[in-house]
């Protein structure tokens, strides 16, 4: 064997594999390859340059796209009916520039945590705009928000007296919402949060409230479920909370005013236990405004007829409204044939930044023209963990390490539910509606990773003398040193 060869040169080959085609057949990618997979740009900016000045993995938000949902989903509704007002989840997405986008184009603040109500406030959202869901909300951040006029929505009889409590010592009477839930007959019961209507719960709490000197019930709430896509759902889900309020009318320290449907309205990505492309099984937003505000119009009539004011609608769409705002880069590290035949490629980036992989089967784009024959690919990502897992299967010509792939839609919850594990968060970008670029939330170093740890004084040195055996084959070490002769 010539030893000046360079096995470099040899890189790109494989060893031969077969691969059954069936020809015009159905198969897992579909009946035929589509061709318009090459991405170079994102919001208008070439995908490398974005690379060049911010690094790989990158998340890059459109901010005239962000804009044009929002204004396109408000619109479907209040052209509907004039007393819809939108919400925006900050769980969806809470990076402050993205909820001062939404803030600038009339969006209240929907919140879930003390923390989320602290940002809604810090980012300059007034407490009387704040709606304030969710089932913790401790004593301390119940008092601000009554203070601060907020919409505070309950969720469980322990948090009713607690409001009471608050609104007690601080000489208030106080005008609060509850969040209900109950069978709509078109998706599974979310039961575990608020007070269920069939087993009456809802009449504890309200007699609960009608007893009270400090309490005043104007708001009913509800959230049907996640990525619902039948709008049908929406219009019964009205159905039911028109007819409660309507017979709550006339009962003590109850004056409806406000009803709020959550969310739940889905974006144009694939969940994985569905077949149809999105496109096909997505409704437009204008079926899901159709059903809410007809529904609404019937059930509020008998208000007209009694002289009395129609409620407000809020309506607290996330995924909608971001989740194709956003797009994640990420570059191919390495590539291997797996023993199954399929090729594989490992990523920069993986589940501990696009935690949605789970259950969306997110769309996949190459920048550039790749030859050779498109193949069932795995996507994995760089976690020492076997779940960390892309895109179980897609169908890719050859990738090779340095390739840049556009993963989308991702705005929704990936920025929230994202990890610190094994790997630092990569930068943000706003791809600004004026042009240029700006970063919205830095990528990560060891500083911030370290800033939160504290090291107790017995700790505070490292003296490994003669502690641990080196892993050097130099040294004394007797076993290395007897298979070293």
């Amino acid at each position: 064997m010539d030893s000046s060869v360079d096995i470099t040169d040899i890189g790109t080959w494989e060893p031969p594999f077969i691969q059954p085609h069936k020809m015009g057949a159905l198969n897992k990618f579909g009946q035929r390859t589509l061709r318009d997979n090459i991405c170079r740009e994102v919001f208008g900016v070439p995908v490398n340059d974005l690379v060049r000045r911010y690094g790989s993995p990158v998340f890059v938000v459109g901010e005239k796209h962000l804009r044009q949902n929002i204004r396109r989903i408000k619109s479907a509704f209040e052209q509907r009916y004039n007393l819809a007002v939108h919400g925006w989840s900050y769980k969806t997405n809470y990076i402050s520039a993205i909820c001062r986008i939404l803030h600038q184009e009339g969006s209240l603040a929907e919140v879930v945590s003390k923390f989320e109500y602290e940002k809604a406030r810090f980012l300059g959202v007034p407490g009387e705009q704040i709606i304030f869901n969710g089932p913790n909300k401790p004593k301390d951040i119940l008092r601000r928000a009554i203070e601060d006029g907020a919409l505070i929505q309950a969720d469980h009889m322990e948090e009713l007296k607690m409001l009471e409590a608050v609104a007690d010592e601080l000489g208030r009477i106080v005008k609060i919402g509850i969040r209900i839930n109950f069978d709509t007959g078109f998706t599974e019961p979310w039961s575990r949060f608020g007070f269920n209507l069939e087993s009456g719960q809802v009449n504890e709490a309200i007699n609960f409230i009608s007893r009270s000197d400090h309490l005043r019930l104007s708001s009913l709430h509800s959230h049907i479920g996640t990525f619902v896509l039948e709008p049908r759902a929406y219009a019964e889900q009205v159905r039911i909370m028109c007819e409660l309020m309507r017979k709550l009318e006339g009962v003590e320290n109850v004056a409806i005013d406000t009803i709020d449907i959550g969310g739940g309205i889905p974006s144009r990505n694939a969940l994985q236990t569905i077949y149809l492309p999105p496109e096909q099984a997505v409704p437009d937003i204008n079926e899901y405004a159709d059903a809410i505000c007809e529904a609404l119009l019937a059930g509020t009539r008998y208000r007209k007829e009694i002289g009395k004011e129609l409620p407000r609608l809020i309506f607290e769409s996330g995924r909608a409204v971001i989740d194709d705002a956003e797009v994640l880069i990420t570059s191919v590290v390495g590539t291997k044939r797996l023993p199954d035949g399929r090729r594989a490629a490992i990523l920069d980036a993986g589940t501990n930044l696009l935690f949605t992989a789970y259950w969306y089967n997110h769309q996949v784009k190459m920048t550039r023209n790749a030859a050779g024959s498109e193949e069932e690919t795995v996507l994995y990502g760089p976690l020492c963990m076997n779940i960390d897992v892309v895109r179980h299967s897609i169908s890719l010509p050859p990738l090779a390490a340095g390739d840049h792939l556009v993963i989308s839609p991702v705005g929704a919850y990936n920025n929230t539910q994202w990890l610190q594990f094994i790997e630092y968060r990569p930068n943000v970008v706003l791809a600004q509606e004026s042009g240029g670029c700006s970063v919205i939330r830095q990528a990560e170093d060891l500083g911030v990773m370290m800033a939160q740890d504290q090291i107790p004084a017995h700790l505070a040195s490292l003296d490994l003398s003669g502690k641990i055996r080196p892993l050097s084959r130099s040294g004394n070490h007797p076993t290395l040193n007897r298979k070293l002769v």
